[in-house]
């Protein structure tokens, strides 16, 4: 049922009384039961709930009630987002059984939207990871080959989006989590400027990058959660005021004319052949749309990855000093004598290799030795960044890259490389340096059969611009919608 629907297809069913709520939450909850024992994709299935919500819209629609825009629609939550009376993780042992008071405001647009909330997904642990391979409980495997990652650090949600165990999902992108893990797994992955969408309520990792943001089969189900989850919040000072459009209605905008900006330090050495023949294909595909298409350059985008690589763990140690076994989750007290000693002991078996190494990566950057010569020129690198992506913006309406420099890789080819790993990010990041909207696309597939993806970054809350080009290209682009065959058996 639900693998053959979209997120706005199902919802304008559900609302015309074609189909029944109820009905669609079923079929997600067994999809789930019969496919992620292989797949890994949730850490948690909330089944009783979302059958509960489900039969409340089947019930408002029958007596004629306004249904939200998301009524009846499964969705998916990475396990960074509070939810309340549920366990939320982070996939991380130290918050193992922690239930959180309070709902995340995204949380709670979502469920007034009408959404089915079906579960937590499974994620790279506090969201430090580009493969969902340092989850403290399961890897996740990508569905289009059972052998490859799916990306991260939301590799849960994108995993269930693209085996349509449900329509859409929310995940975080720091530096890519979105839309890496879209890339790799043939879904529209959207991360909006840095503002647009309250973090209350999401787990920090790094506060001055991260930002929630939807996977979705199409990008009009993209647009849609959006449009849902955006806008002010009272409880996060960074949520922007500024009016949310319906991002959805950017779809139907024509984008003959645009000048798209070819992203030149993208196009360097370590790409991959298949994706640098898919890139040139989707500018082909954008020329034939009626855009122009221009040679562009962000010359500092080159130091990203090192600048991210301080700066974000240099964050990461702040916030997860909070993670100390006194306030939530795990606490060690077996031979313990005292708090420093209970303090270490709880950390040491809480946290996994991947975050213990960013904490102390971080630790040392904001140390007395190191904070002039690492942080705060990591912070003048990242003004120049933004400062650079703004000139492009003189003459362009919208950047164009590759989203990842490969296809996805095989599970366990780069965990004992971490800057292996960390390369996976590469183009990524610019654009959440900059806190800049991103939406990546599928655009084709390599020659193993694999998912590959672009990425439309745009000016800072201009994320209609990107979704108008993303509709556009995936309309003539050749993946064409496709899915898994595990996602489409019976």
């Amino acid at each position: 049922m639900i693998e053959r629907e979209t997120i706005t297809s199902l919802a304008d069913r559900i609302a015309r009384g074609e189909l029944h709520a109820e009905a669609a939450c079923a079929d997600a909850l067994d999809r789930i039961r019969r496919l992620d024992g292989e797949l890994g994709a949730f850490l948690a299935v909330s089944a009783d709930e979302a059958l509960a919500a489900a039969r409340e819209v089947d019930r408002a629609r029958d007596a004629g009630r306004p249904l939200g825009a998301l009524a009846g629609v499964p969705i998916a939550l990475k396990d960074a987002l509070c939810t309340l009376g549920t366990e939320t993780t982070c996939a991380s042992h130290i918050l193992e059984g922690w239930q959180p008071p309070y709902d995340a405001t995204v949380v709670t647009r979502l469920r007034e939207a009408g959404a089915v909330l079906v579960g937590k997904t499974n994620m790279d642990e506090f969201a430090m990871g580009s493969s969902t391979e340092h989850s403290a409980y399961r890897a996740c495997k990508n569905p289009w080959d059972l052998a490859r990652t799916p990306g991260g650090s939301s590799g849960g949600s994108a995993v269930a989006v693209a085996a349509r165990l449900c329509l859409g999902a929310l995940g975080s992108d720091t530096g890519g989590s979105i839309r890496q893990p879209a890339a790799y797994t043939g879904t529209v992955g959207l991360k909006p400027t840095y503002g647009r969408v309250s973090r209350y309520g999401l787990v920090a990792f790094a506060s001055s990058l991260d930002q929630i943001g939807t996977f979705a089969n199409d990008v009009e189900g993209a647009a849609r959660l959006l449009t849902t989850i955006a806008g002010a919040d009272p409880r996060d000072s960074t949520a922007s005021a500024r009016p949310v459009p319906r991002f959805e209605a950017a779809c139907r905008r024509e984008v003959r004319g645009l000048r798209i900006g070819i992203l030149a330090e993208a196009l360097g050495a370590g790409l991959d052949p298949d994706v640098e023949r898919a890139f040139f294909a989707a500018v082909a595909c954008l020329e034939g749309l009626g855009c122009e298409l221009v040679p562009i350059s962000v010359p500092s985008s080159a130091h990203a990855v090192a600048t991210y690589y301080v700066l974000a763990t240099a964050e990461a140690s702040s916030n997860l000093s909070r993670f100390d076994g006194v306030r939530f989750g795990l606490r060690e007290t077996r031979g313990v004598n005292s708090l420093a000693e209970m303090i270490g002991r709880s950390r040491d078996r809480g946290f996994g290799a991947e975050v213990k190494r960013r904490i102390l990566l971080g630790t040392f950057v904001l140390s007395a030795d190191a904070f002039e010569s690492h942080y705060r020129k990591a912070q003048r690198v990242r003004r120049l960044v933004r400062d650079d992506f703004a000139r492009a913006f003189e003459g362009v309406d919208a950047v164009l890259s590759p989203t990842t420099p490969t296809a996805a890789f095989a599970l366990g080819a780069r965990t004992e490389d971490p800057l292996a790993m960390y390369l996976s990010d590469l183009l990524t990041l610019p654009a959440s340096l900059a806190g800049l909207p991103a939406l990546s696309v599928p655009s084709g597939f390599g020659a193993q059969g694999l998912p590959l993806g672009v990425q439309f970054v745009t000016r800072a809350f201009d994320e209609e611009t990107a979704i108008a080009l993303g509709h556009a290209f995936e309309r003539v682009s050749p993946f064409q919608g496709a899915a898994p065959a595990l996602a489409l058996a019976p």
